[in-house]
């Protein structure tokens, strides 16, 4: 627990509590070098580097210079300091912002301007009207009435609505600074956490108690607003930096497996060398003697081991890892200027929050959707209501125009109702109706602002609570101010003010809120409004018939897809009231369970209510949600709803937005209230499957007793489309061990899930279960800070930006105003993030290999002694210029087909979830023709080098020339390759790929110049070598065989494989050549009228049934003029047969006819 006592510095001080100083910097001019070197060094990839530096210090093995190490790795160093040491210079900025903003603090009786960082806990402050708080303080006193106060949490969660605190009645008179300046009271609570929405503690003063909550704290980084002044004693001081941490990506495949093949090429040479030693070297050591210190042929092959080490190192160059990062941030900026997904309403860019995840995007199969505000737009208009038993709102088809409302000059005009009987009702005097807008505009947290006379506007915590405070305000029972003790509200124009008793506060778990008031007349009345299955069972027995009329009404407006409440009151006794009330004071002033008392005792209250009515909110769906599902329905992800609303009211948005057909096989719903009930369900939804799978003659054959897995390869391989809804009680037992398997299975079996009535902490648990047991990459996507544990616990997080605050933004990867955005963020940007970064590794590895290995074939001629082929700075030079910049360009801007066919053809996106671009089979293909590759550098020119003379006749075959001539080759023969890998060529690649190989040609001829000889004569001796010995048409002709060997091979067989089996992708830009060419063809025949539209099946209508369409399964197939060439190849279901391979075993991929479907499905 924390003590604090006001106007005591000295005995606050003993504490130590922390200062009021925020740090979120990390280092200071003398701290930056050794930290930040430091945190570089916990990266295993530096740290291997740094080793190898070591070992090239070491003379008896060092085989190259320690430069050909120390400047890539100073490089990468530099580059990460750099861009920390400017992340930290913004940092230092921003907190000397804050540190030195100005704050009245009250020292010795007076009031003393002071720096936010000189503030300490215990001290006195003044803030005023539109100012930042300066820390978490307690609320003293303030200007308006009983010591209210208005403040703005804006940039604690987004939320940019009012919100009232209170100070407590007996220090609420301390409004000047001499009483202030004697008070002295202590406050005892708890040590400061991350609760924005709970406080618990006691102030002691004057040999008295008082409770404190929430209600009386003012949080750090709140705004004071429509308050003149207030003051507030410092509870908690500073604010830690809380970075934003990321989720941490996978290091790269293979990268292990290299450091092994590195290590056993290491070992075949050293062994090599130590029999060459003793066979051979042995017989030399005349004129070849042995270093000093080596005595044996053992230990020489020994320090050839490392020696080696030191040498194949580059297989995995220090630059993979800054290209990786680059590439990285390049994907990110795209994202971020992507016009596409700008919403100019909002003024809101998508925004990527982490660099590390693009690639993952391209790899989702399962997204987790919250309802509200994401599918949905999170603005409520009140659309119908049920009030005694009478259903009104019904007529909104049938009505001409809204109801007028002109009788009443503080109705909003922007409200609008179609049910013109309502408002009858409310004039004829109906007392129900009275009585149910009475309570509307009575139980809420709203608060009200009168800028002009007449002229209201209300700060709602949530846009349903605004709703319906504004639809009581149009009918005539206007809420138009309050106090903490009391309510004004203008009923049909009589200003009438009621007394605030107790509000019974909203949460989770009550999931309804009451407020305690008396009338006027002296009447004490509870009024209670909350969700039905809590609601309904808390009235009174003799509102059995009207409970079940208003259900009845319920269940229609759930069907409709409105969002319900009911609404209900009771009458209290004064005595009863009394007790109750003392009762409720002595509990909030509990020391221990306080809140567990306090709802013991709200629950209490709540019973036997009588029924007034329900209300009907409609929260209309986003602009291109259906599309968007389909479309994502379609390149085979799973789409779960995880929502808090009713089963109804979920179904209705489901089928709305075409998760949910007509046309599915069956809709499973969950509802059990038992283990047992929920088990059974769950098993009957399998075994409908399994027979409807049966009776389809699909191959399956089923039997009793198959293991979890071989279940779930069945069931996933299932015919026909099914959907599961469960229930969040339901949803509580499918989630426990024994059953979380079970579930899983019936429900990936599915099309699509919905999961009604669940909780935050479910959200959580059920993303949880499919990241365990599905090797599946999962998105969460919200926009509450209700969906916060939902994003952070799936693999990417996506927020967003709508009505409800900024909390989800805040802890996702990804951000953007509009749910379907998320379409391009997968098919588009993850798509071409993950064909990118897989090309990039690909061909990063090959080019590394080919160079790399070309040493080892060289050891066999050199008696493993070590020696390498290039000189040391083609070494250097090869992976930071000659090849670093044509590979960035491949892995930032390169595209197999353009966004819109990216859009069109959703099936192009599968190849990512299945991983088939870069997994274990291409990575050892690339290395497989590095290795080729590397034969074929050494060979040729060591075959024709052996024969061969110059012009003049003098022996061609000196270690330089060869040198020079394997370099040529191999960087040529790198550059051909980017060439043929290259998919989308823009004037960026052409300038890297030609600019690096004139770079290649400028330094080499630099390098071997008189120049430098004369000013470098030790580094560079072997001066005119390169111009020697590519002025000889012999070296030409071997750097021109090897080229054409290297390269053919790949040239035949990409044009085989293009030709016999042709991937989606392949075919998509087969289609377009053919429309290209017979878009030539029409307008050179100038023809009149109408031409057929030629558009892709895949192509999105905005027609009605669409979706349906796109949702019953019927495979949609490119036209058939586009696949004219392509209509007898076998290639129709690769990535079918793939997923039934990874899936399961036992299907086959046939047509219904039982013959090979020919055409391509997609």
């Amino acid at each position: 627990e924390r003590r604090v006592r006001a106007n005591a510095r000295e005995y606050n001080e003993k504490f130590q509590y922390a200062s009021n100083c925020i740090k979120t910097s990390k280092y200071n001019i003398v701290t930056f070098l050794p930290v930040n070197l430091f945190e570089q060094f916990q990266e295993v990839a530096n740290t291997y580097f740094l080793f190898l530096l070591i070992l090239q210090l070491i003379p008896q093995i060092s085989s190259l210079s320690w430069f050909t190490t120390i400047v890539p790795l100073v490089l990468v160093l530099t580059i990460t300091a750099v861009k920390d040491a400017t992340d930290d210079y913004f940092r230092h900025k921003s907190d000397n912002q804050v540190n030195n903003r100005q704050s009245q603090v009250l020292i010795s009786g007076v009031l003393r301007q002071e720096q936010w960082m000189n503030v300490r806990v215990g001290d006195i402050i003044k803030l005023e009207n539109n100012q930042f708080v300066a820390a978490d303080l307690l609320l003293l006193s303030s200007s308006e009435p009983h010591g209210l106060c208005y403040i703005e949490t804006a940039e604690l969660d987004g939320e940019t609505n009012m919100k009232v605190r209170q100070a407590i009645p007996v220090t609420s008179e301390l409004g000047d600074t001499s009483k202030l300046a004697l008070f002295d009271g202590e406050v005892i609570c708890e040590p400061p956490n991350n609760k924005l929405d709970k406080f618990g503690g006691t102030l002691y003063w004057k040999e008295n108690k008082y409770p404190l909550s929430n209600q009386n704290m003012l949080l750090r980084g709140c705004v004071l607003r429509n308050t003149e002044w207030c003051f507030g004693l410092v509870i908690f001081a500073g604010g830690p930096g809380r970075p934003r941490t990321h989720r941490p990506a996978d290091e790269h495949t293979g990268a292990l497996g290299i450091f092994g093949f590195l290590v056993c090429m290491g070992v075949i040479l050293a062994i090599g060398n130590a029999i060459w030693e003793h066979e051979v070297g042995v017989c030399f050591q005349i004129y070849l003697p042995w270093d000093e210190g080596v005595h044996s042929a053992f230990f020489s092959g020994f320090l050839s081991f490392w020696s080696y080490i030191i040498i194949l190192n580059t297989v995995v160059p220090i630059s993979l890892y800054v290209s990786v990062e680059v590439i990285r941030l390049g994907h990110s900026y795209f994202i971020n200027w992507d016009k596409k997904m700008y919403c100019a309403k909002r003024r809101t860019p998508a925004e990527a929050r982490t660099t590390t995840l693009n690639e993952e995007l391209g790899q989702v199969e399962y997204i987790f959707s919250d309802k509200t505000g994401t599918l949905t737009q999170n603005i409520m208009v009140f659309s119908k209501c049920s009030v005694n038993g009478h259903s009104y709102g019904d007529v909104q088809d049938m009505a001409p125009e809204p109801v007028d409302f002109s009788f009443n000059p503080l109705a909003d005009p922007r409200f609008q109702f179609w049910d013109s009987s309502l408002l009858e009702a409310v004039k004829l005097g109906d007392p129900h109706v009275h009585e149910f807008f009475r309570l509307l505009s009575l139980c809420h947290t709203v608060m009200s602002e009168e800028k002009s006379e007449g002229e209201l506007f209300y700060k709602a915590q949530s846009p349903d609570e605004g709703a319906l405070v504004t639809a009581a305000r149009n009918f005539g029972f206007v809420f138009r101010s309050r106090t903490p003790k009391t309510i004004t509200v203008h009923e049909l124009g009589r200003a009438i003010t009621y007394q605030l008793l107790a509000i019974l506060d909203f949460n989770n778990i009550r999931k309804r809120m009451s407020v305690i008031v008396r009338s006027p007349e002296g009447k004490i009345r509870l009024y209670c409004k909350g969700a039905d299955t809590i609601l309904l069972e808390r009235l009174h027995p003799a509102n059995q018939d009207l409970t079940n009329v208003t259900t009845d009404h319920l269940n229609e407006y759930a069907g409709e897809g409105l969002r319900t409440l009911v609404l209900a009151y009771k009458d209290l006794e004064e005595s009863y009231y009394e007790d109750w009330s003392e009762r409720l004071h002595r509990a909030s002033g509990a020391p221990e369970a306080r809140e567990d008392r306090l709802a013991r005792l709200y629950d209490e209250v709540e019973h036997d209510m009588m029924l007034l009515g329900a209300t009907a909110i409609e929260d209309k769906l986003q602009q291109g949600v259906p599309e968007t599902i389909a479309i994502l329905t379609l390149a085979n992800i799973k789409i779960w709803v995880l929502t808090g609303d009713k089963q109804e009211t979920a179904v209705n948005i489901g089928y709305s937005c075409k998760m949910l057909t007509d046309d599915m096989t069956e809709v499973f719903v969950v509802t059990g209230h038992t283990v047992l009930e929920v088990r059974e369900e769950l098993r009957k939804a399998r075994e409908k499957m399994m027979d409807a799978s049966r009776s389809m003659g699909n191959g399956f054959s089923y039997q009793e007793k198959l293991s979890s897995t071989k279940l779930t390869s069945v069931l996933e391989a299932i015919a026909g489309e099914y959907a599961l809804v469960i229930n969040g009680h339901s949803l509580a037992h499918a989630l426990e061990a024994d059953m979380e398997v079970e579930f899983l299975e019936t429900a990936c079996a599915c099309k699509a899930v919905i999961c009604c009535r669940v909780t935050p902490l479910q959200k959580a648990q059920v993303v949880e279960l499919v990241k365990k047991y599905k090797k599946a990459v999962t998105l969460a996507i919200g926009d509450g800070a209700n969906d916060v544990s939902m994003i952070k616990t799936a693999h990417i997080g996506v927020g967003i930006s709508g009505q409800e605050g900024i909390q989800a933004v805040l802890a996702s990867d990804y951000s953007f105003s509009q749910f379907k955005f998320l379409q391009r963020l997968l098919l588009v940007h993850g798509r071409w993030s993950y064909l990118r970064m897989c090309k990039f590794l690909c061909y990063f590895f090959y080019k590394n290999f080919a160079f790399t290995m070309v040493h080892f074939w060289f050891g066999f001629f050199c008696g493993f002694s070590a020696q390498t082929v290039y000189d040391q700075y083609f070494i250097t030079l090869y992976n930071i210029v000659y090849t670093s910049l044509p590979v960035l360009a491949m892995g930032v801007f390169d595209q197999d087909v353009p966004e819109q066919r990216s859009m069109e053809y959703p099936k192009l996106y599968e190849p990512g979830q299945l991983n088939l671009l870069f997994n274990k089979r291409e990575f050892f293909i690339c290395i497989a023709q590095g290795i080729y590759t590397s034969v074929l550098m050494f060979f040729i020119p060591y075959g024709v080098f052996a024969d061969a003379t110059r012009d003049d006749g003098a022996q061609l075959a000196d270690y330089q020339s060869f040198a020079v001539t394997v370099a040529t080759s191999l960087v040529i023969v790198v550059s051909v390759q980017i060439g043929l890998d290259t998919g989308f060529w823009t004037a960026i690649n052409h300038f890297f790929i030609w600019g690096s190989l004139a770079a290649y040609f400028a330094i080499l001829f630099a390098m071997h110049s008189d120049g430098l000889f004369q000013m470098f004569p030790n580094q560079f001796r072997f001066v005119g070598n390169a111009q020697n010995t590519l002025a000889q048409p012999t070296v030409w002709l071997t750097i021109a065989l090897t080229t054409v060997v290297c390269v053919m091979p790949v040239v035949a067989f990409r044009f085989l494989k293009l030709d016999l089996k042709p991937e989606l992708s392949d075919t998509v830009r087969y289609t377009q050549l053919v429309r290209k060419k017979q878009k030539t063809q029409h307008r050179c025949m100038r023809r009149v009228g109408r031409v057929g539209s030629r558009r892709s099946g895949y192509a999105f209508s905005h027609q009605e049934g669409f979706g349906e369409l796109i949702m019953s399964g019927k495979n949609m197939r490119l036209s058939s003029l586009a696949l004219s060439g392509f209509a007898a190849r076998p290639s129709a279901s690769w990535i079918e047969t793939l997923r039934k391979k990874k899936g399961g075993e036992g299907s086959t991929a046939c047509s219904p006819s039982g013959a090979p479907d020919k055409t391509l499905k997609v």
